[in-house]
């Protein structure tokens, strides 16, 4: 994942200091949970979540492919052997426990023994398991991850495709119903995924895959007025505007802009992301959802979207910003054994496990802070 071009010497002590103690909590709290206490070794994968107070493992109801593909791309991007050697195990059990042989694609989940539970078809799912094989086979030269790769994306390209250039969120296990309309977030991480997927195999055939899906984006998608891209299709009822998935969705393109170049999608994001930074961040951090008029309508702060402004911030090289950021992050969200997941407004816990989900958040955030010495 590419890093932001810029030395020390460009940012002021400050900032690096922000940057360097939010890489060492990663670094030496957040990764070796998940290698410890937040993986069963006796299924080979990571638990759902763990207790934010004590570390500890909360009980097994069932285990996620998607949850699993996260990690798997935290510890393909993550340095040192024992993070390879993490990456290695998480692979094998993704292939092993989730893999649908029968129908071609991934099933949801598994029971706590992990049995089949949820055969469903999840877009969402496959679009992570793409993500974390292009991030496997570049760190591991594995050629069964650039297989897999690129076996789900036929499945992705094949079944979940609409005729409008869109994607179903959501089939049946036999991958012959649809059970979900497109939808904005996991035609995201599918975006995310098929960038990722372009730096190891058929870069000219994912960007078209990418400029297609990005128009339909634009048509079908984007609010007018804010020039945001709303969580369901233009015209649903209750439609939400989530100021995190324009940080996000700016992050990507910015970082692919020769993929997204003459695209209205290219155009429309920078607007998206002024609106949402005027509306939807405050003192507190980042809101999770405005509706179309630009009211807020979900004040909890999510770690999540808390991440996706600071990685915007170092995408757009706004320092000033950034600093200012990263302290209020640190001083609310992180803490001496982990992270707070959600806050209110106020600033009070609201969610008080820690999911296996957030590291990969964090890791895509940390990837775009500048360089610094």
């Amino acid at each position: 994942m590419r890093r932001s071009k810029m030395t020390a010497a460009q940012t002021n002590s400050s900032l690096a200091e922000h940057i360097r103690a939010l890489r060492d909590h990663f670094d030496s709290v957040v990764l070796p949970l998940w290698m410890g206490p937040g993986f069963n070794g006796a299924l080979g994968l990571p638990f759902e979540s763990l207790d934010a107070a004590t570390g500890a493992a909360l009980p097994a109801q069932r285990y996620r492919a998607m949850a699993c593909a996260r990690q798997l791309y935290v510890f393909s991007e993550a340095p040192g052997a024992a993070a390879g050697a993490h990456a290695d195990l998480l692979f094998e059990s993704l292939r092993r426990v989730f893999r649908d042989d029968v129908n071609g694609g991934w099933r949801y989940s598994v029971d706590a023994q992990a049995r089949p539970l949820d055969e469903t078809q999840d877009l969402y799912t496959h679009a992570f398991i793409v993500l974390a094989c292009a991030a496997y086979f570049r760190r591991s030269r594995n050629a069964d991850a650039r297989k897999l790769m690129l076996a789900t994306s036929s499945v992705i390209e094949a079944r979940f495709k609409t005729a409008d250039s869109l994607y179903h969120a959501a089939l049946s296990a036999d991958l012959n119903q649809p059970l979900r309309a497109p939808a904005q977030n996991p035609m995201m991480h599918l975006t995310e995924a098929y960038l990722a997927a372009a730096h190891v195999a058929e870069p000219t055939l994912y960007a078209q895959r990418l400029r297609g899906l990005a128009q339909g984006i634009s048509h079908f998608f984007v609010h007018a007025a804010s020039q945001c891209i709303s969580e369901e299709r233009q015209g649903t009822a209750g439609n939400r505007l989530e100021p995190g998935h324009q940080f996000e969705w700016l992050s990507l393109v910015h970082g692919s802009a020769e993929v997204f170049e003459g695209l209205d999608l290219a155009e429309s994001l920078p607007r998206a992301v002024r609106w949402s930074r005027r509306l939807g961040v405050d003192a507190g951090g980042v809101v999770a959802a405005l509706d179309e008029s630009g009211a807020v309508i979900d004040d909890t702060r999510r770690i999540w979207a808390q991440t996706e402004y600071l990685r915007v911030l170092g995408v757009l090289g706004d320092l000033p910003a950034l600093e200012a950021g990263l302290a209020m992050f640190r001083t609310r969200f992180l803490h001496a054994g982990g992270w707070h997941e959600c806050l209110d407004a106020e600033g009070t816990v609201v969610r008080a496990d820690m999911p296996s989900t957030s590291p990969y958040h964090l890791a895509t955030c940390l990837a775009a802070m500048p360089t610094v010495v």
